[in-house]
């Protein structure tokens, strides 16, 4: 499936300007912009300013980045400094394995 096809809804919950908050919105950023390229709606919530929303969600820990769409709804708890990690977690690693895995039969 072609990754341009389908548009990530991302929620990253934060607690204010932490050194953890602001390095995981970094590297989210960074990643949106080399893997997404403008595919994404991401909202950032302050726990802190917003603690109804984390409520609703149960977010429980921040920073936690979660993905609404496309299903299945996946949560991803740390700075996510762990590139790998963030990938599978958005499950676009696996999908770009399993491109892989065809090209080559």
């Amino acid at each position: 499936m072609n990754k341009s096809t389908k548009t990530y809804v991302l929620k990253l919950y934060v607690a204010g300007n932490t050194p953890n908050s602001v390095r995981a919105l970094k590297t989210l950023k960074n990643i949106l912009d080399q893997e997404f390229q403008g595919v994404y709606a991401l909202k950032v919530i302050d726990v802190l300013k917003n603690p109804q929303l984390a409520e609703e969600d149960k977010i429980l820990a921040t920073p936690t980045l979660s993905k609404i769409l496309p299903p299945p709804v996946r949560k991803i708890i740390g700075d996510l400094s762990d590139r790998e990690r963030v990938l599978i977690g958005l499950d676009l690693l696996y999908e770009e394995l399993s491109e892989e895995e065809k090209a080559d039969s």
